[in-house]
Order: structure tokens, then C-alpha cells, then sequence
């Protein structure tokens, strides 16, 4: 996999003894590439990521690993409230809900697998902790989006994907199944219920994302919290 550099000012040191234990995924939500590309490198804006892969594959790297990139922005995971702190991030150049939302080539996602498990060697990772942008502010940010393909990802190694069944069904998921898996929640957070309850659509239950706690979500729930450690 060849990697371009694309340095991005936009970064500062990790705090003494933090960890790198999440990895977030984003899309970029912007119209092109070179638009994304010269914004998570511009000084006034204040963002960055540690790498971008555009829809032909190649993979731009603008901020170290051991740096603290500035991406996920306010977010919450399992009890992490400055996530930027202990995570790798990652833009996948895309135009987003707001451009004209698209599926994601596969030579972009053969490219993110590469990257990721790269990423996953060398540090202490686990499954439940990469997550997409939706899932760590889910009241602000809808990427990667119902498109992404997460069971993909999993076959590979790379986030979770239980083997859910076509019936499945249940009732009774507490908000701390959600806890559980590492969404925020009030009062730690101030979202509502239902933009969790959507953003976990998003990643699990990507054919009907409405926000509402229905059976079939409350049964995926408990199926993905049932494969944590």
C-alpha cells in the first residue's frame, strides 16, 4: 500500500499515558477530494485526521499516529469524553448526506482494510472500539453512514458484525445495553435517546434507520452486546 504524505498542521500530543485503543471512521462530507484534502490541512480550520483514502485507493497520511489528530471533535465513547485523545482517524473521501451520498468503491475499502489492520497491529484495538463518527457524536454527525460496509470490515477482522438472524426480534433493552456497547447517554451526555437509537441503526441496522427502538433493533442490540468480552 503506498501512502502520500499530505502533513496537516492540525495536531498536538496525546496526553501522557493515553492509550490508542479506538479507531473512528469518518466520511469526508465534502464535494470533492481536493476540497476535503486542502481543509483537513488548513490551518484555520482546525480539523485533521491521521489519513485520508480517496475512491481510487489512495491513502494520504497528514498527522503521525502518535499524535493527536483533531477529527472526531465532541464525542463520547464508553466513558471516553475526549476521544481524540486515544484514537486513529480516518476519512474516507465521500460526498456525504449533505452532496449527494454514494456507496464506497471498493478499491477505497480494499484500501481501508489494508490500512486498518495495519493500524490494529500495532495498537491495542479491540473490536467493540471501532466505530464510525455517528457512533461517538451521534446528535452532531451521520458518517460513515447506512452505506458503509461494516460486515465487510468484520470478515477481515475489523469491528464487530454478529451473524444476526433474518427473525430475530426482542423487547426490554435497557439503555444500559447501549452503555454497554459505549454509546453516551444522559445525563453523561446531552443526546437524546433517539439520536442513539438512530446512530446505532446507522451501523447495525442500516436498512431502516429511524430512530425508533423497535423490536428488530432492540434484538439487534442485544445481539452485537452479547459478543463483547
Amino acid at each position: 500500500m503506498r501512502i502520500v504524505e499530505c502533513r496537516s498542521p492540525n495536531h498536538d500530543a496525546r496526553p501522557d499515558g493515553a492509550a490508542v485503543d479506538i479507531l473512528v471512521l469518518h466520511y469526508t462530507g465534502m464535494r470533492t477530494a481536493d476540497e476535503a484534502l486542502a481543509r483537513l490541512c488548513d490551518p484555520a480550520a482546525k480539523v485533521s485526521a491521521h489519513y485520508t483514502i480517496a475512491r481510487d485507493g489512495r491513502v494520504y497520511r497528514h498527522v503521525p499516529e502518535e499524535r493527536r489528530a483533531w477529527h472526531a471533535g465532541v464525542s463520547w465513547w464508553a466513558g471516553e469524553r475526549n476521544v481524540n485523545a486515544r484514537s486513529i482517524g480516518i476519512e474516507l473521501v465521500n460526498p456525504g448526506h449533505e452532496f449527494g451520498y454514494e456507496p464506497f468503491p471498493e478499491a477505497q475499502i480494499s484500501a481501508l482494510i489494508d490500512l486498518a489492520n495495519g493500524i490494529l497491529a500495532r495498537h491495542p484495538i479491540p473490536a467493540c472500539r471501532v466505530v464510525g463518527h455517528s457512533d461517538v457524536a451521534p446528535a452532531r454527525k451521520l458518517d460513515p453512514g447506512e452505506l458503509f460496509p461494516w460486515p465487510q470490515l468484520a470478515e477481515f477482522g475489523i469491528g464487530l458484525w454478529p451473524e444476526f438472524s433474518p427473525f430475530g426480534s426482542g423487547n426490554g433493552v435497557s439503555r444500559d445495553a447501549f452503555a454497554r456497547l459505549g454509546y453516551g447517554l444522559a445525563p453523561d451526555v446531552d443526546v437524546p435517546l433517539e439520536a442513539v437509537v438512530g446512530a446505532f441503526q446507522r451501523h447495525w441496522r442500516p436498512s431502516k434507520v429511524d430512530g425508533i427502538l423497535d423490536d428488530e433493533t432492540a434484538y439487534r442490540i442485544g445481539a452485537v452486546v452479547s459478543t463483547l468480552p
